[in-house]
């Protein structure tokens, strides 16, 4: 094990946001049949996690990084009753390893021509080494591969939108806040290998402009509440490679935490939303939910201010960073960037005026029902509400 800042920044999160999200299941998954197994699945979803970034070989990340997509693969397909959930679970659980074939063949390349997987001894050999870029190419983009398939980017990103499946604290812990962000850290944590690899990180740049784009459209169109918050994710995922792609790995770890603050608190406050609703995830059945949940409609508003990069909250700092790198690259990144920067606060805003604004267009027995969350599952979402406001 090695535990230095970077992996003081992940483990952070992961602890600090999955605390809240298990606060928040105690609630959310009360009355559920499975809640024990439950529990057990996403206490192993954490603990592989922090297998994941505490590692200081790519051997430990590599089980972490299996852990997570097993875990993932089990909480997804949680109400197994379902078969479209199982199917959901299967694809993800497939999809993921196709990724991680890349990683793999990846770790055997470095194995083959620099005898160590250590993190320590393989930076050391690379710097004092001689120019072997091709290899170094080679092997980024294997890595590349593996992140691809855990973070989600084109072409294997529809596991993401399908792995809305699960319990809802689910897809705010490992499909907002933690798992995904997997292959981001892992880039970074290989950032001396990358920046000797020019043509993988021009790789990266344009697969993560490309996904961000094309998620952000996506997202315009859907009308279930948590897929267009997959998408979003998948788009703001897109956002992170591009900063990497720049070589702004710091940018692109900032972008991480605040994403995981504002997007764990959407995630938390659709899940509330859902609650209220007694299951109901059509935003075109939902409206005027402002007066019957004030708290939900209140920290949903700071997420969606937070996500569309609106100063002073949090997401404006480190999406801002990542554009003045981009500015900093080329105008044509930067104004294609910038656009999509732009249908984010699109689609999420249409996703909230839906929600929260004007009458209530659902049924009569629904509207009955509608009530404000307990309160094991409001003070996450104030917790996260602040960390919104504040994070930057």
């Amino acid at each position: 094990f090695q535990f230095d800042r970077l992996s003081a920044v992940m483990t952070l999160i992961i602890t600090g946001i999955g605390f809240l999200i298990h606060v928040y299941s105690t609630s959310y998954m009360h009355d559920d049949e499975g809640m024990v197994k439950y529990f057990a699945y996403l206490n192993l979803f954490v603990f592989s996690m922090l297998l994941l970034v505490m590692g200081a070989n790519y051997i430990i990340m590599f089980i972490g990084w299996e852990g997570v997509g097993l875990c993932s693969y089990l909480l997804i397909g949680f109400w197994f009753k379902n078969h479209a959930y199982t199917d959901a679970a299967k694809k993800a659980f497939v999809m993921n390893r196709i990724g991680d074939l890349g990683f793999l063949v990846g770790m055997l390349l470095v194995l083959y021509h620099f005898h160590t997987l250590s993190y320590q001894e393989l930076f050391d050999t690379i710097k004092t080494g001689t120019d072997q870029t091709t290899i170094y190419t080679a092997i980024a983009i294997c890595f590349f591969i593996g992140a691809m398939g855990k973070s989600a980017q084109i072409p294997l990103y529809t596991w993401l939108p399908d792995a809305m499946a699960g319990p809802t604290p689910v897809s705010a812990l490992i499909h907002a806040a933690t798992m995904v962000t997997a292959g981001i850290y892992m880039i970074a944590r290989s950032s001396v290998l990358y920046n000797l690899a020019p043509i993988a990180l021009d790789l990266i740049t344009w697969i993560g402009l490309a996904t961000a784009l094309l998620a952000a459209s996506i997202a315009i169109k859907q009308n279930d509440i948590k897929k267009v918050l997959a998408y979003s994710t998948v788009s703001q995922l897109g956002f992170m490679f591009v900063a990497i792609g720049m070589g702004a790995y710091t940018t692109a770890v900032f972008h991480v935490i605040t994403h995981a603050f504002f997007k764990a608190l959407l995630f938390l406050g659709s899940g509330s939303v859902i609650h209220a609703m007694s299951g109901e995830q059509d935003i075109r059945r939902m409206g005027g939910l402002k007066k019957v949940l004030p708290i939900t409609y209140f920290t949903f508003l700071i997420g969606c201010i937070a996500i569309a990069g609106i100063p002073p909250f949090s997401g404006f700092f480190s999406k801002d960073a990542i554009l003045l790198s981009a500015f900093l690259k080329s105008p044509i990144l930067y104004g294609v960037a910038l656009f999509t920067a732009l249908l984010t606060a699109f689609y999420m805003f249409r996703m909230f005026f839906l929600t929260c604004g004007g009458t209530f267009r659902g049924t009569d027995e629904q509207k009955h029902h509608l009530h404000e969350s307990p309160w094991a599952m409001t003070l996450p979402l104030i917790v996260l509400a602040v960390l919104s406001v504040i994070g930057g």
